[in-house]
């Protein structure tokens, strides 16, 4: 089980890791966005990190929710309302809990996903974060439904979320800013996919050690 603890661990790591690649999410985006993706994914979570003492005595769907609205009001371009969403919609299908099991996870997941793709009307193979989400997603429900360890789960949930990361620099972007370029969006790695997949490993890593 993961615990409130170890889930508020996470967001907390999130922040760094996104602090830390701040500069290689930005360049990322450079030739095919707005290159701003790193440093909205800091701000925003700078941000998240001000907002956490205030709801750790909630459960873990509100800290989740309360997660998700301070990106949606503090992320600029894309990245803000999708990751807004992903979050208050994990938030939301996991409401009340204040422990979860690996079945909760896929939940969870799956949720966030479809909220992603409801809200930003991206596909598989559209070039975006979907790209990553989705085999994350799909390899965490596999390993749990086959019994695997919750630790042996999340490893492959963020090792098909780093193939589906590098699967987007081959493809032509569809959706976003990156779409006006046309061809010259080939070639290039998806900066959105980029952050989703650093958010998978960063759950490996912080729930994975454990469990």
């Amino acid at each position: 089980m993961i615990s409130k603890d170890a889930v508020l661990a996470w967001i907390r790591t999130l922040a760094d890791v996104y602090h830390e690649n701040r500069q290689y999410l930005t360049e990322l985006d450079s030739p095919i966005g707005d290159a701003d993706h790193g440093i909205n994914m800091d701000r925003g979570f700078q941000k998240v990190l001000e907002k956490l003492p205030g709801v750790e005595d909630k459960d873990i769907g509100s800290i989740l929710k309360t997660v998700g609205m301070t990106l949606v009001s503090t992320v600029g371009g894309a990245g803000g309302p999708l990751y807004g969403t992903f979050f208050m919609r994990a938030g939301m299908a996991i409401d009340a809990k204040e422990e979860l099991s690996a079945e909760d996870l896929v939940t969870m997941f799956q949720a966030a996903l479809d909220g992603v793709i409801q809200r930003g009307k991206a596909e598989l193979n559209d070039k975006t974060m979907v790209d990553a989400i989705t085999p994350a997603v799909e390899a965490l429900r596999e390993a749990v439904s086959s019994g695997a360890s919750l630790s042996e789960a999340l490893s492959k949930a963020a090792a098909a979320a780093e193939e589906g990361m590098k699967a987007t620099i081959p493809m032509l972007a569809k959706k976003g800013r990156a779409s006006y370029l046309g061809e010259r969006s080939i070639g290039h790695q998806d900066p959105g996919a980029t952050s989703s997949y650093l958010l998978f490993k960063t759950a490996y890593e912080t729930w994975g050690q454990a469990n």
